[in-house]
């Protein structure tokens, strides 16, 4: 090949200063060459670790796409877009991190393998055969040194026979190692050229190959259209979230404009004064409750207070749900301004039976007044509703003392056609009383608690701890999200029959569950208050179930152990219905056997007895069976009865005679028992 220099083998054992210096060339380039190798070899090294860790990450993001529909996003439905969309890109860099695996493999093969060749073992020749040579050119050197210091005595021959013999053989060793070291550097000229340019081929062969299978692939029609569509979807959800963000910035710019004014504790004096609202019936914020510390001392702790009816709630920033305060709708409650601690803006709300009193603090004076005309108004409402109650009531006790004392028997009619629509027409205030009473009264047992709805979500089953758990953190969390705190007070009356929620002032039906459509109860776990049933419809499609959330005063505890008793309760009656209707039943067969197995008289008389409508009425065991004929056919009537008449078993019984005198004893009987 024109143009590479080479080293004349000729010359080698002859070892001239001019060869030696040409062979001093010769390593610095390969000494060089080597250094050049080295630094390519690792420089696609990093080549080949990047794509290894291109193909990791690929497979990863993959991965992570197809996960989201398994986080339990409280905000995310279970069948949305977002969840579909990321599955799909997730099958398409699945094929993606396919092909840069198999590009990883053929930048493996094709660019590093020769580069490894060429190092470990080219450059490791030269390097190995640079050092034979050495030894070897020493080894020669001194074997010539000491032939030439032979004496010339001839006494000596065999020492110059060594000498020489020696000298023959580093002279050899020496030419052999120079002849093939020459040869390897001679050699290496033309692998510069190979295994240089080798792996620069491999490399762009690869990428050529990838991005061929990559554009089979990927670059199809459908994945055009999935792209495309995706594109339009995130571009009209940009502009959206552009108008959203508009109009967020516009709604803050009002909202804080609209704020300047609550900014300050008290308003200044530059400001318009804003008189409070004194009509408010329901209201929410925070206060200031007081509390005494160490016997002595007094703590004010800042919590969120909320109206709900007829309920002061109060609730930390930390809780899922609130607690209860104070009932207002108690006889004898009210609201006052106070001092307490040398604090301005401070009002007392005190109870009427229980003698509680509690010392609250607003931030401003408007805010106070605000507080106690809501309070007022709430306690004026819960003593207008007991005033009308106990005018219901006296005029119902008027209207029922007169009607006695008029007539009593249509009385006693009135009064069951009452008692019928009061358990038929559960939402007539003038009847809920009554009725309320009568489920007391005739339920073998009946429990009340206050509890409050927090909400209602349909389940897909009707058993399960675990599920009522997830139903009411999810209602909680939903009703944390919407800012509602406001729950409707209720009376749940758990009776062996049903349960029944009150309205608790007027005793009013909201709804009824039967015990067999309730498959499952649950408090939870951290939270006492909180508990859950689920119930099941009565629809003639298929079956629904639904998870209701309540939250009450007292432990969930006793009020699942109260439902676990009257569900007991109900299903042994129930058990014990089914047992007596089966010994009804038993008894009734074996009545019938005994009527087939009588015949003439004994069987007309049974039937006369059933058309004519009257009851059967069968002994037990202990009672004397009627005598029977000697044939064993007929009963024998008492004797002494005027009206017996013994039958002719000689001759066949003639209709006419037997109808006859089994009307005549019917007769009798009828005048003996009237």
């Amino acid at each position: 090949m024109p143009g590479i220099e080479k080293l004349h083998l000729e010359d080698a054992l002859e070892d001239s200063p001019q060869t030696r210096r040409l062979l001093g060339v010769f390593e610095k380039d390969a000494m060089i060459l080597k250094k050049y190798t080295t630094t390519l070899f690792n420089s696609c090294q990093r080549i080949l670790n990047a794509q290894n860790e291109l193909c990791s990450a690929t497979q990863a993001l993959s991965q992570h796409l197809s996960a989201y529909e398994k986080q339990d996003f409280p905000l995310e439905s279970d069948d949305s877009i977002l969840s579909s969309t990321l599955k799909q890109f997730s099958s398409y860099l699945d094929d993606v991190s396919s092909l840069q695996q198999v590009l990883a493999t053929q930048l493996a093969d094709g660019m590093m393998y020769p580069l490894t060749k060429f190092l470990h073992a080219d450059m490791e020749e030269i390097l190995t055969m640079f050092e034979m040579f050495q030894i070897a050119s020493v080894e020669h050197e001194q074997a010539l040194t000491k032939f030439t210091k032979l004496p010339k005595k001839k006494d000596n021959e065999r020492q110059r026979l060594d000498a020489n013999e020696e000298l023959y053989v580093m002279r050899k060793k020496f030419h052999q190692t120079a002849l093939h070291y020459y040869s390897a550097l001679n050699s290496l000229q033309y692998k510069r050229k190979c295994f240089l340019l080798e792996p620069i081929v491999g490399y762009l062969h690869a990428h050529r190959a990838f991005f061929q299978m990559g554009g089979d692939a990927i670059c199809k029609s459908e994945i055009d259209e999935f792209l495309s569509n995706i594109s339009a979807s995130v571009q009209g959800v940009q502009q959206e979230m552009n108008e959203d963000t508009q109009k967020a910035v516009e709604l803050m710019d009002s909202v804080e404009h609209q704020s300047l004014h609550l900014y300050h504790a008290e308003p200044m004096q530059d400001m318009p004064f804003i008189p409070p609202n004194t009509n408010l019936v329901q209201k929410s914020g925070y206060l200031y409750l007081r509390s005494r510390q160490a016997l002595i001392a007094s703590k004010w702790e800042r919590l969120y207070f909320f109206t709900q009816g007829g309920n002061l709630m109060m609730q930390s920033k930390d809780e899922v749900a609130g607690g209860l305060l104070m009932d207002l709708s108690e006889e004898g409650a009210s609201v006052e301004p106070t001092d307490s601690d040398d604090r301005r803006f401070v009002f007392q709300l005190a109870s009427g039976l229980s003698k509680k009193s509690v010392i609250l603090q607003a931030v401003n004076e408007r805010e106070r007044d605000e507080w106690i005309a809501t309070l007022r108004n709430i306690i004026k409402d819960a003593a207008l509703s007991r005033s009308k109650q106990t005018r219901k009531e006296r005029s119902a006790s008027v209207g029922s003392h007169r009607s006695q004392s008029s007539n009593s028997a249509e009385a006693g009619s009135l009064q069951g056609s009452i008692d019928s629509s009061a358990r038929i027409n559960p939402f007539d205030e003038s009847s809920v009383d009554v009725m309320h009473e009568t489920a007391g009264e005739n339920a073998a047992f009946s429990q009340p608690f206050t509890v409050r709805f927090c909400g209602s979500m349909e389940v897909n089953s009707d058993r399960g701890e675990g599920l009522v758990l997830a139903t009411i953190r999810q209602i909680m969390a939903a009703r944390a999200i919407h800012n509602v705190f406001k729950m409707t007070e209720s009376v749940l009356l758990v009776t062996n029959e049903c349960l029944r929620l009150l309205e608790p002032s007027t005793h009013n039906i909201r709804i009824e569950f039967a015990l067999q459509d309730i498959a499952f109860w649950s408090p939870h776990k951290d939270n006492k208050r909180l508990f859950g049933f689920i119930t099941r419809s009565r629809s003639d499609g298929p079956a629904s179930y639904a998870c209701h959330v309540f939250e009450c005063d007292k432990s969930g505890d006793e009020i699942c152990q109260a439902i676990s008793t009257a569900t007991q309760m109900a299903y042994q009656a129930y058990m014990e219905k089914r047992a007596s209707e089966k010994k009804k039943t038993k008894e009734k067969s074996l009545l019938l056997a005994n009527i087939d197995q009588l015949e003439d008289r004994k069987g007309d008389r049974v039937n006369s007895f059933l058309e004519a409508g009257e009851e059967v009425v069968l002994g037990d065991d202990s009672e004397v069976s009627p005598p029977l004929s000697p044939d064993g056919k007929y009963v024998l009537l008492d004797q002494s009865d005027p009206h017996f008449k013994a039958p002719d078993v000689s001759k066949p019984p003639s209709s006419d005679i037997e109808g006859k005198d089994v009307r005549q004893v019917e007769g009798a009987e009828r005048e003996s028992e009237a």
